[in-house]
């Protein structure tokens, strides 16, 4: 990736953990990632960067003080989708029936970040590239390639995410997926959408990060070697094989071998 990303489009993922370095240490086996911890003007902040390029952040779950927090959140996956003017954005959110979480807020010379929840109770992250435009390899082993709201309203979501940014929704023309919805950017799919009732019950509203990987099943099995867990055991699907897989401390994400193309590169 070269250049910004189009507003409406996932751009960044970042995953929030009570024990930063175990989890770099995970994703670094897992995927071929490398990164440290960052300096505290950051907080600590890592860019996590694969074939010299940055293609994740982990940081750890801390209070605006630094302190931990008790009890911990949650350790989550956020999606960031990229805006040219995020504080029109921010009021759009609250505007359509959101929230807003946090921000919006500088991030040094890097950006302008918040974070929102929609109104069927998904949290997404918003990004104003400055000097830092977000991923910067995408598609290729280790790297993103996909991302994907979980909601109990497609509906509600659908129109949402259409108020806020310059987003359209449509049903996937791609055959064997019957009731899956892509968002678009300037008419080309950029993320997906689907149904909360096709997962088990119980799983809240959320924003799925894919991960291209060359073998999905060998992925699977490092990861449970690794301490991680399988969500959703590898499995043959429309758009390729995949898996839903959690890193030791719960981080959910999935894995994919696709046979199509899968974000804009």
């Amino acid at each position: 990736m070269n250049g910004p990303y189009k507003p409406g489009t996932p751009c960044w993922i970042d995953l929030m953990v009570p024990d930063q370095q175990a989890a770099l240490d995970f994703y670094r086996d897992l995927f071929g990632w490398q990164g440290e911890i960052g300096p505290p003007e950051t907080g600590g902040y890592s860019v996590c960067t694969l074939k010299g390029r940055p293609v994740a952040g982990i940081m750890r779950a801390s209070n605006p003080d630094g302190s931990t927090p008790d009890p911990m959140p949650p350790t989550v996956w956020t999606t960031y989708l990229s805006t040219d003017g995020i504080d029109a954005t921010a009021k759009s959110v609250t505007d359509a029936g959101g929230s807003v979480m946090m921000g919006p807020m500088d991030v040094m010379d890097l950006g302008r970040m918040a974070v929102v929840t929609d109104p069927t109770g998904a949290v997404v992250g918003l990004w104003q590239p400055g000097t830092f435009d977000g991923a910067g390899i995408v598609n290729e082993h280790g790297a993103l390639t996909w991302n994907e709201l979980n909601t109990g309203d497609t509906g509600a979501a659908a129109a949402f995410y259409s108020a806020v940014l310059p987003v359209t929704t449509a049903p996937t023309q791609l055959p064997g997926a019957e009731g899956y919805t892509e968002f678009k950017v300037a008419d080309r799919a950029v993320a997906g959408m689907m149904d909360l009732s096709a997962l088990p019950p119980g799983v809240p509203p959320h924003w799925l990060a894919y991960f291209s990987v060359d073998d999905v099943d060998s992925v699977q099995d490092a990861a449970v070697r690794a301490g991680g867990s399988v969500m959703a055991p590898a499995f043959d699907m429309p758009a390729g094989r995949m898996a839903v897989l959690a890193d030791p401390q719960g981080g959910t994400f999935a894995v994919i071998t696709a046979t199509m193309p899968g974000r804009p590169d």
